[in-house]
């Protein structure tokens, strides 16, 4: 069972409340400043950058609890990147997800005077530079796993491939799959084999 909440009240509940207040209105500074600076997010399809804003909202969201439990384990790379489709770590590299990152960390950083409440500044300032050090760790596991996954998943399509030539079933799919590895324009090898002739010449 769950334990029950403690009835401690936070040391910085104002500043607490300030956060979970302007945390729609970081999210979308977070998105305007990525849309400033950074060139690949601009030509992004519509559909991406909608996921990137979710993962930027959920960062936010996910620093706003870890600030009002700071002592609680918390999975952030769960809470921040499970937001988005795992889809999305091809279609965005990890340095452009650094640039994603620091451009929220910086955007918050510059919100600080604004959020926390008087006195609790350098409070809320030593909060977010240990929470930029943990979501840069959550970062590189994320892309850490994903290319575990994509490992396992090119060496599966890789033995479908090499087999379906082996076989002499090289169809379709075969060509989609080598395409889906990189493999555009395939060299493809057959090794023709043949019994020794039996028997002896006239």
């Amino acid at each position: 069972m769950p334990e029950p909440a403690s009835n401690t009240p936070h040391p910085h509940s104002a500043t607490l409340r300030r956060l979970e207040k302007s945390s729609g209105k970081l999210a979308a500074n977070a998105i305007a400043r990525m849309d400033e600076q950074l060139p690949w997010y601009r030509a992004m399809p519509p559909e991406n950058r909608s996921w990137i804003g979710l993962v930027a909202q959920a960062g936010i969201a996910a620093f706003t609890e870890w600030f009002r439990h700071p002592e609680a384990p918390q999975a952030i790379s769960t809470d921040v990147f499970g937001t988005a489709p795992r889809e999305l770590t091809r279609a965005i590299t990890l340095r452009q997800t650094v640039e994603m990152v620091r451009t929220t960390i910086e955007v918050m950083e510059s919100a600080i005077d604004d959020v926390a409440a008087p006195g609790d500044e350098s409070v809320l300032r030593e909060a977010l530079l240990v929470y930029a050090r943990e979501i840069a760790f959550a970062t590189a596991q994320v892309y850490a796993q994903a290319a575990e996954a994509r490992g396992a998943w090119d060496a599966r399509l890789e033995s479908l491939v090499v087999n379906a030539v082996l076989s002499g079933e090289a169809d379709e799919g075969a060509l989609s799959r080598a395409a889906a590895l990189g493999w555009n324009s395939p060299s493809m090898c057959a090794w023709c084999w043949a019994p020794p002739r039996t028997g002896t010449a006239s």
